[in-house]
């Protein structure tokens, strides 16, 4: 059984994943309209992926007898300066993301609920390639700067790995 403490955590850490599928879904929605299908596409895939983050946890607490208590997602912001900007929201979410699942993790450990603690570690193992990922995407708009045919290079690449993860 979780304990009601570790119950709180997990259902903010919920409202967490699903702001970022929000984050996600706008930052697509501005890629859209920015001509940046690959993109675009490629931060669904991304809202997808945080919802199935949310469900994972959402299940865990069923699971161990616990309380599911689902919580307010802020309006994330419309529009975006650039595509840098957007790669560096993403870069800082996923950060913060991480540094929610390292607090977690502390939390389990201290409380000796080894449970909870194995179950976070698939997140400490998926941030590490969350980061990986989207460091990698902003270094490379980085390199091209605003615009030019390598932007139309990174954004069908975007594409193409949307698609493969589906």
């Amino acid at each position: 059984m979780i304990s009601k403490a570790m119950q709180v955590a997990l259902n903010d850490q919920i409202q967490a994943e699903l702001a970022s599928a929000y984050l996600y879904l706008s930052i697509s929605a501005w890629c859209e309209t920015s001509n940046l299908q690959g993109h675009a596409a490629w931060m669904r895939k991304q809202a997808t992926e945080e919802v199935q983050h949310a469900m994972k946890i959402f299940g865990y607490i069923n699971d161990q007898n616990g309380k599911v208590t689902l919580q307010a997602i802020d309006q994330p912001p419309p529009t975006f300066k650039s595509l840098l900007d957007v790669w560096q929201k993403t870069l800082a979410n996923e950060q913060g993301v991480t540094a929610r699942i390292h607090k977690l993790c502390d939390k389990a450990a201290k409380a000796s609920d080894h449970a909870t603690l194995e179950m976070l570690q698939w997140f400490v193992k998926e941030q590490v390639e969350e980061e990986k990922s989207v460091g990698t995407v902003l270094e490379q708009i980085k390199m091209i700067g605003a615009g030019g045919p390598a932007l139309f290079f990174v954004d069908r690449h975007l594409g193409k790995e949307a698609s493969a993860k589906e």
